[in-house]
């Protein structure tokens, strides 16, 4: 299972079920896909084919929502 939290600007900000405990997000469009960190800092974990214009801006994106990703992680996590 992996729920989308939202999207924007052609991306998808998803999570994927029964993974690692630290709180991440996925970020999947037609051009790559990545994982970022969002605790305690947002940082990014993977890169697969997205360029480094590309993953600043998909990092101020999950900076713009990371309250609403933090809390869409604890619901879906609970405990």
């Amino acid at each position: 299972m992996s729920p989308t939290v939202f999207r924007e600007q052609g991306y998808r900000f998803f999570f994927f079920s029964r993974e690692e405990s630290r709180p991440h997000v996925h970020v999947v469009s037609g051009d790559g896909e990545a994982k970022f960190w969002l605790d305690p800092d947002i940082e990014l974990a993977r890169n697969h084919r997205y360029s480094r214009p590309r993953l600043h801006e998909i990092e101020s994106i999950i900076e713009a929502h990371h309250d609403e990703l933090l809390e869409a992680w604890r619901r879906h996590f609970p405990g």
